[in-house]
């Protein structure tokens, strides 16, 4: 009498185990139909050369510009904003503009996370993005700050973003990122 039951309880858990994983995977795979405002048709002079942005399932290759700059077109919170990748920034970062544009309503007294930069120390506010979009990558709860009024030119894709990535390296002036 035990053994069907624990025979049931067995495919059952399985069923409930593979679908899991296509949940998961769905989830994070290509949304054909659910772009999130997010421009894939990028601006190849802006990028610095022709075809400089590819999609494939779970993966991103771009192409630096005139300057050996990575930037892209990203989906935050299902609105559009140009980024900078930028590997030596341990948090991704907004513009206090880039923020107001995103909704992301930061105020004076939020302003108490420290943040050493080349051009020395910034108070920034802490935020928590519920999902960027980068072509066919998706990273939820994302570690962000806002950088007070003024003082960042271009909101930068840093590596709180980056990190939990499968992978991304830099070769011969592209570079590429898998989900």
């Amino acid at each position: 009498m035990t053994q069907p039951i624990l025979w049931a309880l067995g495919v059952t858990s399985a069923a409930v185990t593979v679908g899991m994983s296509l949940v998961t995977r769905f989830e994070n795979g290509p949304r054909p139909h659910d772009r999130g405002g997010m421009a894939l048709n990028i601006d190849s002079a802006s990028l610095g050369g022709t075809n400089p942005t590819r999609f494939a399932p779970n993966a991103v290759t771009l192409s630096a510009d005139s300057r050996g700059h990575f930037s892209i077109d990203v989906d935050v919170a299902g609105r559009s904003l140009k980024m900078l990748v930028d590997t030596g920034a341990s948090i991704c970062a907004f513009s206090y503009e880039d923020a107001q544009r995103l909704g992301l309503r930061v105020y004076e007294q939020d302003f108490t996370r420290r943040i050493e930069t080349a051009n020395g120390s910034v108070a920034g506010a802490n935020v928590r993005i519920p999902v960027i979009r980068v072509g066919t990558i998706s990273i939820r709860d994302v570690e962000a700050v806002v950088l007070p009024r003024g003082r960042l030119g271009t909101s930068l894709l840093g590596m709180s973003f980056l990190r939990r990535l499968n992978d991304f390296k830099m070769s011969d002036g592209r570079l590429m990122m898998r989900g």
